[in-house]
């Protein structure tokens, strides 16, 4: 009740468009064989081309799925980065993640407009060493959330694809912020300035197995999805659903959120609609950028992120620099942020920290929801606060 501008995450914090809300109203409550659900699945097959959706009550109730369907004991998941949810139940499962980012990816000031492209020969050295059937799947994210947002390019995506596929390996992606990440292919690619948001995000799914995603980011609703064209794969994964989340056509959410999910896949295509939350971050970085705030660069989807080891260089990692940041922030402007660092990592066997890569202060931005004034009045603080 004490915060003024709530900038904590961008998930399940967006306001939804009128014809979500009003589609929210014609929803049909029957247990199995909603006709909200193929609402939901037509609008599936025609912005993303997938044939089958599973659907899930968010993102992390998908990763469960996933998890207990295709990860065994000992099996190793390579993916361009983790998020903490994912990490947990792949490594629950008997699985162990691993990052194979390249070498721009931790560079909090940098110009490389694809800071999230998997490492293709650090790809390829994996499966040489574990060997093929020990590789689960591998897992691009769009936007690689710990690392700032960080976008992957179509050619990375396609080259990966063409590893994993001439060794048998399914294709996973991660699309909780697919939408921002087809409008930045479109804004930083060579070839796409002129395409539309829905053929990039046609062609994204070309080259992918199977996706899953939280609906609380790009479609603005709070529910989630598995979708794929392989049918081995449904099928793996379908029986596991009223096990953890519910009957197939409601998968854990209500029918409600199921047609308005439907609604947003179709509207994530609308450029503004794909552009807005990024050129909100894009606008707040530049401004921290000029204020001199050491702001992550270039700016990602769904939040600025401030370093907090260039902002706060006496503070030790070991003494949670991003921590002590997120609390600093609100204490200077009624902000709330989140911190993405040491503290958001999991502990070693003896219980002792796994320091992070980053240590990032998160200023998320949800969608349609905050003006410019409100980025002005949260820059305004954050310059203050560099400078005292």
């Amino acid at each position: 009740k004490d915060i003024f501008l709530d900038m904590l995450t961008d998930s399940g914090t967006n306001a939804m468009s009128d014809n979500q809300l009003a589609a929210m109203m014609v929803s049909d409550d029957a247990y199995a064989g909603s006709e909200s659900f193929y609402k939901l699945a037509d609008a599936v097959r025609d912005v993303l081309g997938f044939q089958y959706t599973i659907p899930a009550h968010q993102g992390r109730a998908a990763e469960n799925l996933l998890a207990k369907a295709l990860v065994k004991p000992g099996d190793v998941v390579p993916m361009n980065y983790h998020f903490t949810t994912t990490k947990a139940h792949f490594e629950l499962a008997g699985g162990k993640v691993l990052e194979i980012y390249t070498d721009e990816a931790l560079k909090t000031d940098s110009t490389h407009p694809f800071r999230g492209n998997i490492d293709i020969q650090k790809l390829k050295d994996v499966i040489a060493e574990y060997g093929a059937d020990k590789v689960s799947f591998v897992r691009m994210e769009a936007t690689t959330n710990l690392i700032g947002g960080q976008p992957f390019s179509m050619r990375n995506l396609r080259e990966a694809k063409e590893v994993a596929s001439a060794h048998g390996i399914p294709l996973v992606f991660d699309g909780s912020l697919i939408s921002e990440q087809a409008y930045f292919i479109r804004q930083r690619e060579e070839g796409y300035s002129d395409k539309t948001i829905g053929e990039i995000l046609k062609e994204m799914m070309s080259h992918v197995d199977l996706l899953y995603l939280s609906g609380r980011k790009s479609t603005a609703v709070r529910g989630g999805l598995i979708a794929t064209n392989r049918k081995d794969l449904y099928d793996r994964i379908l029986p596991w659903l009223p096990v953890y989340e519910g009957f197939a056509t409601y998968g854990g959410m209500s029918t409600k959120e199921v047609e308005a999910m439907a609604v947003g896949i179709r509207e994530m295509t609308d450029l503004n609609v794909a552009g807005a939350a990024a050129e909100f971050v894009r606008y707040f970085v530049e401004k921290l950028l000029e204020a001199g705030v050491p702001a992550v660069t270039p700016p990602g989807g769904l939040a600025a992120h401030v370093d907090a080891m260039r902002f706060l260089p006496h503070i030790p990692q070991a003494e949670y620099p991003a921590g002590a940041l997120a609390a600093a922030i609100y204490l200077a402007s009624g902000v709330r942020s989140m911190e993405r660092g040491t503290m958001s990592m999991d502990r070693d066997e003896q219980g002792n920290d796994v320091m992070s890569d980053l240590e990032l202060a998160r200023l998320a931005v949800p969608r349609r929801v905050y003006t410019m004034s409100h980025i002005e009045y949260a820059v305004d603080r954050l310059a203050r606060l560099y400078e005292h």
